[in-house]
């Protein structure tokens, strides 16, 4: 297994992505800690993990909150002794029209998508340094780059995300610490799903979609995404920082097969 009782954190774990990075890494032998605001969810898989033989614990965490941010890791070490891998992925993203963008969702945004990472990696850090290694991989998005239409605030933040994945990689380096980025490209959830049926397309016109814009020409998976996830992790990249992985089915590429 190639994250045999690696303490990892993954935040946003209670369902999508962080769900199916989670699950993916508890089956590579670590000790996930799940952080979510959904109690419930987070207990569900929580159960799911151990069930199938992994390695879980849920612990409840609003990031917004700076506390809750230092206290999900404290609680990390003291159940496990040690942290090694921290996974942002906690995110939101409402749509709106730019000129509709409300300060409220502003700020909701922000605090979720930066300031949680922000905040949860600065706790981290203080105890990766003292063993001289550790591994932060935030989920990033083509939006940064692309400025996705109805995600004006969502584009900023994860852009700032990027930046502070850089800053993190340059900065800790000495130290051992490891900080890399893992662009989504489409991720075809049960919401994304559910928001495209809500429009007036069809399940045949949202594959369509995929043909057309995704020169891979599908959708991409929680478990594509946890897959770059494991690698960044391992021991295998002990020598990457500062890198993007783009899981994107070639959505970036500057060419498109026609």
């Amino acid at each position: 297994m190639r994250l045999q009782d690696k303490v990892i954190v993954v935040t946003g774990a209670t369902s999508g992505i962080g769900k199916g990075i989670a699950r993916v890494l508890a089956g590579e032998g670590a000790c996930i800690v799940l952080a979510g605001r959904n109690s419930t969810a987070g207990l569900k898989v929580e159960e799911q993990i151990c069930r199938d033989g992994g390695n879980a614990f849920f612990v409840e965490t609003d990031i917004r909150c700076v506390d809750m941010c230092r206290s999900l890791i404290d609680e990390t070490v003291k159940k496990y002794g040690r942290i090694d891998g921290l996974v942002n992925n906690a995110g939101i993203f409402p749509y709106a029209e730019f000129e509709e963008v409300t300060e409220e969702m502003y700020d909701s945004v922000l605090e979720t998508n930066i300031k949680g990472a922000f905040f949860c990696t600065q706790q981290a850090v203080k105890y990766m340094k003292q063993r001289r290694c550790g591994s932060v991989v935030n989920i990033g998005s083509t939006h940064w780059q692309t400025g996705g239409q109805g995600l004006s605030v969502y584009s900023v933040s994860k852009g700032g995300l990027h930046t502070f994945t850089q800053h993190i990689s340059h900065h800790y380096a000495p130290d051992g610490i490891r900080c890399n980025w893992v662009t989504v490209g489409w991720v075809m959830s049960e919401g994304e799903k559910s928001r495209l049926l809500n429009t007036g397309m069809t399940e045949e016109d949202i594959a369509a979609q995929a043909k057309k814009e995704i020169p891979m020409g599908q959708f991409q998976t929680a478990e594509d995404i946890a897959n770059a996830c494991v690698y960044l992790l391992s021991d295998e990249a002990m020598q990457v920082t500062g890198t993007d992985i783009k899981v994107t089915g070639g959505f970036l590429s500057v060419s498109r097969i026609g």
